[in-house]
C-alpha cells in the first residue's frame, strides 16, 4: 500500500463491489486503532452488471472499479495499484471442524504455531467439502473465523505463549465457486489492480458491527445489500456461523419497476424518496409525471419485505441451531427499506428494539477527513474490508497454477512447491524421475543398476524462468511443465567388474595368456554382449574348455595332433583352470590373435611357487598380456611362505605320497607333481559348484592349483558357500 502525507501510515485501500454499487474507501489505520477515512467515492453500474452479488458482466464491472480508482487517486492524489476486496455469492457454503496439532513434546506456542493449526483447520474443511460436494462448483475458501480455541483439551481464548503439548481448535470455514472469485479478480485485474487481501462480506461487516466483547451474546448481523443478504450468528465470544440468501433491496427495486413501469434508475430513486419524505414525483418510460405518496409505496412492497424478512429469520434460526437469537444487528443500505426491521423482529420472536440498524454506533473509531460524508449503515463493509487486512485475520494469497486458482495461507515463506502441493500437483512430476532399475544378482549378491536420470519440471511464474524455491507472489501466474522419467537401466556382461577386472591366467605353449572368466546367466552362457534382465542370476564360472580358449585366442588348434594340459593328453572339451598349462599344436592364427612371440614366456618356476599371500605383492620386472592390455603379473611364493627363485625337481618318474582330507593318496607318472595334479589320484567333482568356492588349502595355508607338492604334504579340498 502507498503512504499519504504520514509516511509511517500506509494506506489501505478498500473496495465493497455491489450489485448495485461500488464503494472505494482509502484510509489507514492509527496506533490507538482508530481509522481515518482519507478518501471514499461511490460509483453506480451503468447497467445490471452484477446480479446476487455475483458479476456477470466482468467487463462493466471493471470499468466501473477503474472509475472509482481513478476518482480516489484523485483525490489522494498518488496511484492505487492494490486493493482489499470481499466476496458475496449465491452458492455460500460452510464447513464447521475440529482440528488438533500435537508437539514432540511441551513447547512455548507460538503465533506461527497457530497460524499453522488454523491453516490445518481450512485444510481439513476442504477435504470435508470436496467428499460432499454435489454440485458442479469448485469451491475455493474466501475466509474462517476461529470458534475456539483449545489449550491441552482445555478451551482457552488466546494461545499464544502458553506452554502446551496438544493445541486445538473449533473453526468455521466459508467457501465460495470458483466462478465468484475469479471474476472478482478479473475485475480488479482490468482496473490495473492486483489483491491485496480477500475476505467474505460477513466477515468484514461483523468485525465492525459486533466487537468482540458483544460476542459472548447470541447475536445476528445481516448485511442487506441489493443482491443478498449476508448473515452471520456470534455466541459464547465467537462467530459461529455463515449464510446467506439471494434476496435483498434489488427484489423491491424490480417490484417497483413492473408496477410503475419505469426503468431501474427511477425505481431505485422511489425506493430511496420512499424511506425520505411523504410525496414522490419520477416520470414513467413515456415520459408521463406522476406523483404518488410513500404510503402508496410501502403498500406495495410489504409482500416482498415480508418474504424477505421471513427468510432471513428461518436462515438465522438454522444457523443457531433451530432457535432465534437474542438480538439482531441491521447493516447495508438494504437495511433502511420502510418496516424491514419491525417484520424480522417479529418473525425472530423478538421485541422491536433488540432488532436494530447499525451504523453511527460502531462507527465510533472511524473518522472521515471528507465532511460531506455520514456515518451510515452502508459504509460498514467497505470499512471493515479495509480493517481486515490490517487484523490479517484471513491472511491468503492466491495464484493461478496451470490455470487454476489456488489460494494459500500466507506466512511470509511461501514458494512455488507450496503452490504446487497446495494444487495437488504430484510430487514425483516436479522432480526428474530416473528410469526403472534393473536387479539382479551375481554370484549370488544383488545388484542394482540405476536408471538415467529424466528432465526437470520447467517452471514458470509470471513468463519468467523460476525455480520450485522461487518466493511466490501474489496473483502470479505460475506454469509447470511436468518432469520427465529418463530411459530404463541397460547392463551388459562386459560391464560387470566380475568381467572385466577379475580374469584367469594359463600358461600356452609356455606362454601366459590372461582371459576374462566367463558368465553364466541362468545357468546358460551368454556373450560378453548379452543385456542383462531384470531377475537374471549371474555366475561368473572359473574355468573354461580347452576349446574355448582357442576360440578366445582366435587359433586354429591342430587336433591330430595332441593336446596336452597339465603333462596329461586333453580334449578340446577339457576343463581348464587358473593356472593350467596347456600344450597344442596351432594351425593358423585369426585376424585378432597376437603372434606367440608377442606373449611374455611364462614363468614357470615362479608360478609354481605361488602363495595367496604373495600374490598380493606385484612383481614389476614381469608383465603378462591380456590381448589388447598389458597388466602387472603377480609375484608367486612357495607354500611356505617363502620366495622361490628356483624349484628343485625330483627324478624321473618319482612318486610322492600327499594327504588328501585325511586319506594317503600316491602321485606317480612325473618328474614333478603341481596341486591342480591331485584331481588325477583323488576323486573331486570340480563340476559340482553350484556357486561356491572350492577350498584349497596347502599344509594349512590356502594354495593355488600350481603349487609345488612335496612328499607328505597335507591337502585340504571343499567347497565353501558363498
Amino acid at each position: 500500500m502507498s503512504d499519504w502525507n504520514t509516511p509511517e501510515q500506509p494506506l489501505v485501500f478498500g473496495l465493497d463491489i455491489g450489485t448495485r454499487n461500488v464503494i472505494g474507501t482509502v484510509g489507514y489505520r492509527t496506533e490507538e486503532n482508530e481509522f481515518i477515512v482519507v478518501a471514499q467515492y461511490v460509483a453506480e453500474h451503468e447497467t445490471r452488471a452484477m446480479l446476487d452479488g455475483q458479476i456477470h458482466d466482468i467487463g462493466r464491472v471493471g470499468r466501473t472499479i477503474n472509475k472509482v480508482k481513478e476518482e480516489l487517486e484523485a483525490q489522494i492524489g498518488q496511484p492505487l495499484s492494490e486493493v482489499c476486496i470481499a466476496a458475496a455469492g449465491r452458492v455460500l457454503k460452510t464447513v464447521t471442524t475440529n482440528v488438533t496439532y500435537d508437539f514432540p513434546e511441551e513447547t512455548v506456542v507460538t503465533g506461527e504455531d497457530v497460524h499453522t493449526l488454523d491453516l490445518l483447520g481450512v485444510e481439513k474443511a476442504q477435504d470435508i467439502l470436496k467428499e460432499k460436494n454435489d454440485t458442479k462448483y469448485k469451491f475455493y475458501c474466501v475466509g474462517y473465523s476461529v470458534v475456539r480455541y483449545y489449550l491441552n483439551e482445555e478451551p482457552i481464548s488466546n494461545l499464544e505463549s502458553h506452554k502446551a503439548n496438544q493445541i486445538s481448535e473449533d473453526i468455521i470455514v466459508t467457501f465460495l465457486p470458483e466462478d465468484v472469485v475469479d471474476g472478482l479478480y478479473a475485475a480488479v485485474g482490468i482496473a490495473g489492480l492486483s489483491v491485496a487481501n480477500m475476505t467474505l462480506e460477513p466477515i468484514a461487516a461483523i468485525n465492525v458491527a459486533i466487537p468482540e466483547n458483544f460476542r459472548l451474546l447470541n447475536i445476528a448481523l445481516v448485511d442487506i445489500g441489493a443482491g443478498t443478504s449476508d448473515i452471520s450468528v456470534t455466541k459464547d465470544g465467537s462467530i459461529i456461523a455463515y449464510g446467506m440468501i439471494p434476496l435483498a433491496g434489488d427484489e423491491i427495486t424490480e417490484l417497483i419497476v413492473q408496477h410503475y413501469l419505469v426503468d431501474f434508475k427511477t425505481a431505485e430513486y422511489i425506493k430511496l424518496s420512499s424511506g425520505m419524505g411523504d410525496k414522490i414525483t419520477y416520470k414513467d418510460i413515456m415520459l408521463i409525471e406522476h406523483t404518488i405518496s410513500a404510503e402508496e409505496v410501502w403498500e406495495l412492497t410489504d409482500p416482498v419485505v415480508d418474504k424477505m424478512t421471513t427468510e432471513v429469520a428461518a436462515k438465522i434460526k438454522e444457523l443457531n441451531g433451530d432457535k432465534s437469537v437474542s438480538a439482531t444487528f441491521i447493516v447495508g443500505g438494504g437495511g433502511k427499506i420502510h418496516g424491514y426491521t419491525e417484520m424480522l423482529a417479529e418473525k425472530l420472536g423478538l421485541v422491536k428494539e433488540r432488532v436494530a440498524l447499525r451504523g453511527e454506533e460502531v462507527l465510533q473509531e472511524v473518522t472521515f477527513l471528507q465532511p460531506e460524508i455520514k456515518k451510515d449503515p452502508l459504509l460498514v463493509t467497505p470499512i471493515g474490508i479495509c480493517l481486515n487486512y490490517y487484523d490479517q485475520r484471513n491472511n491468503f494469497i492466491m495464484v493461478r497454477f496451470n490455470g487454476e486458482r489456488v489460494k494459500l495461507y500466507d506466512n511470509n515463506k511461501l514458494t512455488i512447491v507450496d503452490a504446487a502441493l497446495q494444487a495437488g500437483f504430484p510430487n514425483e512430476e516436479l522432480f526428474p524421475k530416473r528410469g526403472q532399475e534393473l536387479q539382479f544378482t551375481v554370484n549370488g549378491t544383488t545388484r542394482i543398476v540405476r536408471g538415467e536420470a529424466g528432465e526437470s519440471a520447467v517452471i514458470y511464474m509470471n513468463d519468467k524462468p523460476a525455480s520450485i524455491n522461487t518466493p511466490l507472489e501474489p496473483n502470479s501466474e505460475i506454469v509447470i511443465t511436468p518432469s520427465t522419467q529418463g530411459n530404463p537401466a541397460t547392463c551388459t556382461l562386459e560391464q560387470l567388474e566380475e568381467y572385466s577386472s577379475s580374469g584367469m591366467t594359463f600358461v600356452v605353449n609356455g606362454r601366459l595368456v590372461r582371459c576374462p572368466k566367463f558368465l553364466e546367466v541362468n545357468g546358460s552362457l551368454e556373450l560378453p554382449s548379452y543385456e542383462i534382465q531384470s531377475g537374471d542370476q549371474i555366475e561368473a564360472r572359473n574355468f573354461y574348455t580347452v576349446g574355448q580358449l582357442a576360440e578366445f585366442m582366435d587359433v586354429e588348434v591342430d587336433t591330430e595332433h595332441e593336446i596336452v594340459v597339465n603333462n596329461r593328453v586333453a580334449t578340446t572339451d577339457t576343463l581348464i583352470y587358473e593356472n593350467f598349462t596347456i600344450d597344442w599344436t596351432v594351425l593358423s592364427f585369426g585376424a585378432a590373435a597376437i603372434p606367440p612371440e608377442q606373449l611374455p614366456v611364462a614363468d614357470i618356476d615362479a608360478m609354481q611357487g605361488a602363495s595367496e599371500e604373495d600374490n598380493e605383492r606385484p612383481t614389476a620386472e614381469s608383465d603378462e598380456t591380456v590381448f589388447g592390455e598389458q597388466v602387472e603379473i603377480e609375484g608367486r611364493a612357495g607354500a611356505d611362505g617363502d620366495e622361490q627363485e628356483e624349484v628343485a625337481q625330483p627324478a624321473t618318474g618319482s612318486e610322492i605320497v600327499v594327504v588328501i582330507n585325511g586319506q594317503p593318496v600316491c602321485l606317480t607318472g612325473k618328474n614333478s607333481y603341481i596341486f591342480v595334479d591331485i584331481f588325477d589320484f583323488y576323486d573331486f567333482d570340480l563340476k559340482a559348484s553350484a556357486g561356491r568356492a572350492v577350498i584349497t588349502k596347502l599344509n594349512g595355508n590356502n594354495a593355488q592349483f600350481s603349487a609345488v607338492l612335496a612328499d607328505g604334504d597335507e591337502i585340504e579340498l571343499g567347497w565353501q558357500e558363498i
